[in-house]
C-alpha cells in the first residue's frame, strides 16, 4: 500500500511552520498513545505513522529534501526497512508535548530516558502497572503529592522471593543456566543459527523443585501498597507520571516494574481551563455597568480587585496577568480571563420598576444596532 503524504498524515497544510506542525503531532500523539488503545495494532500504527510524518517534517533539511522528492528522497534514510523507531531523533520534544518526567509507552518503544537507542529489558522483570489519579483545578495550578494506596505483587512473606520452600534452586540443565538455547540447522543457504528462551527455565536459567507452598514457586504476592505521588503545577489530561521501582516485583526476585499515573482533571464549578489560563465569568448589575465599580475576583489561590469602568458592556474581556496556572517545569504562570456578563434582573420591586420604566425614556433616545459575536472578540483578545 502507499505510503500517504506527510502532511496529509498530520492535516496540515505544506506552508505550516514548525508550531503547527508541532502542534499536529501533539493532537495525534495524544489520540493514537498506545497506552490509550491497548492492544490496539490500527492505533499502534497510526501513531508510528504520525511519528514518521514529524520525523521529517519537523527537520528542515529532511522536509526539503521530502518536498523535492516526495517520499522516494526520504525512504533511503530510513534504511531498507523503511522508518523505524531508531530513525526518530526529536526525543526532546516529545518532553515538551508529554511533559519531562512524563512516560508512558515511549521508553518500551525507544528504550530507557529518551536517550536514543535501544536498551534491552531487564530479565525477570516485574509489569508496570496503571492507576488514574483525578485533581481538581486548584491542586494542578500549585502542584501537589498525593498518597495512593494500589495493589501490587511483591516478594513472598514465606520464601523471601526465592520461590523455594527450601531455599534451594538448581542451575537449569538444558541451557546450563544461560537461560537461553541455541539451535543449529541446514538450509540452502547453509548452516543457521537461532537463539530463543530456554523452554525448561523460561529464560531464568534457573530450577526450583521443591516450590514454596504459599506463591507456589513465583516468589511474589499480592500485596496493598501505599505510594506518595508527587504532581508538579500545569500538568493535563492525559498525561503520565512514571514512578520508577514501585510497581510488580519480577518474578523469583526479579526487578521492579513502574507504576504510570494517569492524570485526569476534574471539572471546574467556577473556572474554564484554557491550557494554562482560566476563564471566568463574572457578574455585575446594570448600576455596576453604567457607573462603574470595584469588585473582588476569586482566583485560584484567593481573591484579587479588580476595576470595572463605567459603560462596561456585557462580554467584555479582562485579563489578570499571572493569576492563571502554572506552566509545567517552569515559573511561568497564565492568566485569568475575566468576562463580564451583565444580569437583567428578573423578579423587581414596584419601585425599581418605576425607576427602569423612567430609564426606559432615556433608552428610547439611544441607537442600539448589532455588533460582532462574543466568539469573534475572544479571537481578537487572545491573537
Amino acid at each position: 500500500m502507499a505510503k500517504r503524504d506527510y502532511y496529509e498524515v498530520l492535516g496540515v497544510e505544506k506552508n505550516a511552520d514548525d508550531a503547527t506542525i508541532k502542534k499536529a503531532y501533539r493532537k495525534l500523539a495524544m489520540q493514537f498513545h498506545p497506552d490509550k488503545n491497548p492492544d490496539n495494532k490500527e492505533a499502534e500504527e497510526k501513531f508510528k505513522e504520525a511519528s514518521e510524518a514529524y520525523e521529517v517534517l519537523s527537520d528542515s533539511s529532511k522536509r526539503q529534501v521530502y518536498d523535492q522528492y516526495g517520499h522516494a528522497g526520504i525512504d533511503s534514510q530510513f534504511g531498507g526497512g523503511g522508518f523505524s523507531w531508531d530513525n526518530f531523533t526529536h526525543f526532546n520534544d516529545l518532553n515538551d508535548i508529554f511533559g519531562d518526567g512524563f512516560s508512558s509507552i515511549f521508553e518500551n518503544l525507544f528504550g530507557g530516558g529518551f536517550g536514543g537507542g535501544r536498551s534491552s529489558r531487564t530479565p525477570n522483570r516485574g509489569e508496570d502497572l496503571q492507576i488514574e489519579l483525578s485533581l481538581s483545578l486548584k491542586e494542578i495550578a500549585t502542584g501537589i503529592e498525593k498518597k495512593i494506596k494500589i495493589n501490587v505483587k511483591d516478594s513472598c512473606d514465606k520464601c523471601g522471593g526465592s520461590g523455594s520452600a527450601d531455599g534451594k534452586v538448581d542451575s537449569c540443565t538444558q541451557c546450563h543456566g544461560t537461560g537461553q538455547v541455541r539451535r543449529v540447522r541446514q538450509s540452502l543457504f547453509g548452516q543457521m543459527q537461532t537463539v530463543s528462551e530456554c523452554p525448561s527455565c523460561r529464560g531464568e536459567g534457573k530450577i526450583i523443585k521443591n516450590r514454596c507452598t504459599k506463591c507456589y514457586g513465583e516468589g511474589r504476592m499480592a500485596k496493598l501498597k501505599e505510594i506518595n505521588v508527587k504532581i508538579p503545577p500545569g500538568v493535563e489530561e492525559g498525561q503520565y507520571i512514571r514512578i520508577r521501582g514501585q510497581g510488580n516485583i519480577g518474578p523469583r526476585n526479579g526487578a521492579h516494574g513502574d507504576i504510570l499515573v494517569l492524570i485526569k482533571e476534574r471539572q471546574d464549578d467556577t473556572f474554564e481551563r484554557d491550557g494554562n489560563n482560566i476563564i471566568l465569568e463574572f457578574p455585575i448589575s446594570f448600576s455596576q455597568a453604567v457607573l462603574g465599580d470595584e469588585v473582588l475576583v476569586p482566583t485560584l489561590t484567593g481573591s484579587v480587585k479588580m476595576k470595572i469602568p463605567a459603560g462596561t458592556q456585557s462580554g467584555r474581556l479582562f485579563r489578570l496577568k499571572g493569576q492563571g496556572i502554572q506552566a509545567l517545569h517552569s515559573y511561568s504562570k497564565g492568566d485569568l480571563i475575566v468576562r463580564i456578563s451583565v444580569i437583567t434582573p428578573t423578579r423587581l420591586s414596584r419601585e425599581e420598576t418605576d425607576l427602569f420604566t423612567r430609564l426606559k425614556e432615556f433608552d428610547a433616545k439611544r441607537k442600539l444596532e448589532p455588533g460582532k459575536s462574543f466568539l469573534n472578540k475572544l479571537k481578537e483578545f487572545f491573537s
